[in-house]
């Protein structure tokens, strides 16, 4: 068998190039983003895989790195392709504080969402916000002591919000998923790792639907909609990262792995055998 592996980073496929080294051609590492999948399989000439492993995180070097912590000094970047056009900078130079507010509640959940947007429009009116530490006081100004929450730094929502919104991890997480039941061949399954509520829940919900069969109306007698489950949760509840494991990386924290099974893909049953349906993941 062969691992292709594939990151829109050149530092981490650097890296992974020298860990891998040792297991020859059967590793093949390639630049790319989740939403090219299919194309990078079909240049490797690859039509279907066995397995599928997605980490939706960033590693413990990007996240030290001054193009993503809050906590190191540097240019407000957050990219991972160094190639793409706009920069952190550039979106906060742009977005209006309906668009800011709108991402910071829907992207990092962040409860002070409207009073940071217009704090960020406040100070880019003077001068614009070129680093960390330009972002991190415009946020501490906007969230008051008493608001601020007691277990993480007051700007790691906000710096969630901005990074999903430069590099589209969202619309990348889509695209990803679409074509999940295309690549992965009858059998083979696929795991998720995901490290905040907004991709589990997308990927949960992504899973249930796939693995539902017959959509048509509790009164039809006989399946109209052919609707064919594609995989097979294996996963009810997300499993997390043990103690022992959070001590040794404690980035690890948030994690969430969710598996599926693609499933070969049978005739709807007829309503009688239906049943009841499946109940809701968490």
């Amino acid at each position: 068998g062969r691992l292709i592996g594939f990151d829109c980073d050149p530092q981490s496929l650097h890296w992974a190039a020298q860990r891998l080294a040792r297991f020859g051609e059967a590793v093949v590492l390639r630049r790319g983003r989740f939403s090219e999948l299919r194309k990078h399989l079909g240049e490797l000439d690859i039509e279907g895989v066995d397995g599928l492993l997605a980490d939706l995180g960033l590693s413990e070097w990007q996240i030290r790195s001054p193009r993503f912590s809050f906590q190191a000094e540097g240019p407000l970047d957050m990219r991972m392709d160094p190639d793409l056009p706009r920069t952190a900078a550039d979106v906060l130079a742009d977005a209006s504080e309906e668009e800011l507010t709108e991402w910071l509640r829907r992207y990092g959940e962040e409860p002070m969402a409207r009073a940071i947007a217009r704090e960020i429009v406040r100070r880019r009116r003077r001068a614009p916000l070129r680093t960390n530490r330009d972002l991190v006081e415009a946020i501490l100004q906007a969230v008051p002591p008493s608001r601020r929450p007691r277990r993480k730094h007051v700007a790691t929502r906000t710096f969630q919000a901005l990074r999903i919104v430069v590099n589209r991890e969202m619309e990348e997480l889509e695209a990803l998923l679409a074509q999940i039941p295309e690549v992965l061949r009858p059998g083979g399954r696929v795991a998720i790792l995901s490290y905040h509520s907004l991709e589990d829940r997308r990927v949960k919900q992504f899973f249930r639907r796939e693995a539902q069969g017959c959509l048509c109306p509790p009164h039809f007698p006989v399946c109209q909609c052919q609707r064919v489950p594609r995989l097979r949760v294996l996963t009810p509840h997300p499993i997390r990262p043990s103690g022992e494991e959070v001590r040794a990386h404690p980035t690890a924290r948030s994690a969430r792995l969710r598996v599926a099974e693609r499933l070969e893909g049978r005739p709807a049953p007829r309503r009688e055998e239906h049943g009841n349906a499946p109940a809701p993941l968490p």
